[in-house]
Order: structure tokens, then C-alpha cells, then sequence
């Protein structure tokens, strides 16, 4: 770690990296465990939309995860920060049980479209609802454009094909709120008091977890469980400075070599 001082946070994946779906990663509650032994920081950050952050909590907390919701940032978080700061009226195009997170903002005669993963929305007529609203001059802010994720079923498409169809149709450029942007990884730091050269990210997608923090000025290590596909270390420059097997093999690295 020549040039670097030593490691004061580290920033974790959900979804692919501790777990998928109601199943854990193996060996990852211990893992985390031993990782808290540490003087590090630690944040949970992810661009899970699927479900509000009080729900997603108690899914890991079954899973006998040790986790406080002020550990915790997501980026329906990071979404519903920029719809205040704007005072933007969102059409939400997410699922009903992430609307928790968006209790209190305006959606009456919406001026926004936001998009996360809605399988049960995404029907033409709502995304053609979507689609006239932007021509009408409603800017797009996607929650994350991630292409696919990791289920108990195999892969299965994210927000990012929805969000880029509209774009293409539009021809207008979405505003993204989670990981792969530098603001996600940015506001998950300022969190912590802690500045991106004494950080590393952990996580299952090379481009939004890995590339993206190290864009961001962290380190990122790639984990091959939830949506890792063979190769993945090698389609990102700079390649993560580790790919590993797993979260265990993660936090081992971290421990032995970065503090």
C-alpha cells in the first residue's frame, strides 16, 4: 500500500456480496464480525431498490447480520436528497415496497421521472406514460443503472436496460444517483469523516461497485459471488487492485495487508 496511508473505512455491498436474496454469503456474517474487531469504519452501500430501507434491514437482520440503520446508505436515499434539493415531483417508478423511503414527497402532477427496479411497473403503458412526460421536458433521474443482478433464479435484468431505453427514445441523458457516481461514493464517505484515499469498497459488480469507487479515489475489491461473471476483473481500467472468492477472503486481505 506504498503511498496510501493506512485504511480508515471500508464501504460494503448488499446484494452479491453479503447476500442474495434471503440467503447469506457463506462465511459472511463472520466475516463481517472479525472486521469490526478492527479500528476501521464501516458503511453499507447499496443501489437495492427493490425494497425500502427499514424492510431491507430486517431481511439482513434474519440473516443474522450486525447492522444499524445510520450504517446504511442507499441510493433511494441519495435519490429522495436530490428530489428536496431540486423540489422536483416525482412520477416513482419503483416498487410499492420501496415507496417508504419516499413518505412525504410530492407525486401530485408529477415533473420527474425516477426510476429504479420496478418489474411490477414497467408495463408499456407506464413506461409510455414515462416516455411523454420526458418529451414535455420531465428530467429522468435513475436510481442506478445497473444492467443485470444476482437472484436465487440466475441473473435477471436491472433498471439500467429501462433507463437507457428511454434515454434512446428521448434523446435525453438520465441523471444517475447510485454507484457507479462519484457523489454516491462521496456523500457514503462525508457520512464517516473519512477521505477516499483512506477507503476501499467491496462488492460483485466490477463497473458499479469497483470502477466506480476507484473513479471516486478508493481502492475496490472484487468479490466472485452474486453477480461476478468470469472475466469481469478484466473489463474495467484500472483492474480492482484485488479480486478475490469472497467477502471472507475480502475482509482477510484487509485485515493482513491495508491497516
Amino acid at each position: 500500500m506504498a503511498g496510501r496511508r493506512a485504511l480508515k473505512a471500508v464501504l460494503i455491498d448488499l446484494s452479491g456480496t453479503l447476500h442474495i436474496e434471503d440467503t447469506a454469503v457463506p462465511g459472511a456474517q463472520d466475516a463481517l464480525n472479525r472486521l469490526r474487531q478492527a479500528s476501521v469504519a464501516i458503511k453499507f452501500v447499496t443501489n437495492t431498490t427493490k425494497e425500502c430501507k427499514r424492510n431491507l434491514l430486517e431481511r439482513l437482520k434474519r440473516l443474522n447480520f450486525d447492522l444499524t440503520e445510520k450504517e446504511l446508505f442507499t441510493s433511494l436515499s441519495a435519490a429522495r436528497s436530490l428530489l428536496e434539493q431540486k423540489q422536483l415531483r416525482p412520477m416513482l417508478l419503483v416498487e410499492d415496497s420501496a415507496l417508504e423511503d419516499f413518505t412525504g414527497v410530492v407525486t401530485s402532477e408529477p415533473n420527474a421521472v425516477v426510476i429504479g427496479l420496478a418489474p411490477n411497473h414497467f408495463s408499456y403503458q407506464t413506461l409510455n406514460r414515462a416516455f411523454r412526460m420526458i418529451l414535455e421536458g420531465a428530467p429522468i433521474i435513475a436510481i442506478h443503472k445497473a444492467r443485470y443482478y444476482k437472484r436465487k433464479d440466475g441473473l435477471a435484468l436491472g433498471p439500467g436496460p429501462f433507463v437507457a431505453g428511454l434515454e434512446y427514445a428521448t434523446d435525453c441523458k438520465a441523471t444517475v444517483v447510485g454507484k457507479p457516481e462519484k457523489t454516491f461514493f462521496a456523500q457514503a464517505l462525508s457520512d464517516l469523516g473519512c477521505s477516499p484515499s483512506d477507503a476501499v469498497m467491496i462488492g460483485d459488480d466490477a463497473r458499479d461497485d469497483v470502477c466506480g469507487a476507484q473513479n471516486a479515489g478508493m481502492l475496490g475489491i472484487l468479490v466472485r459471488t452474486g453477480k461476478y461473471r468470469e472475466g469481469d476483473e478484466n473489463k474495467i481500467d484500472p483492474p480492482p487492485h484485488l479480486t478475490c472468492n469472497s467477502f471472507t477472503d475480502a475482509v482477510d486481505h484487509i485485515l493482513q495487508n491495508l491497516l
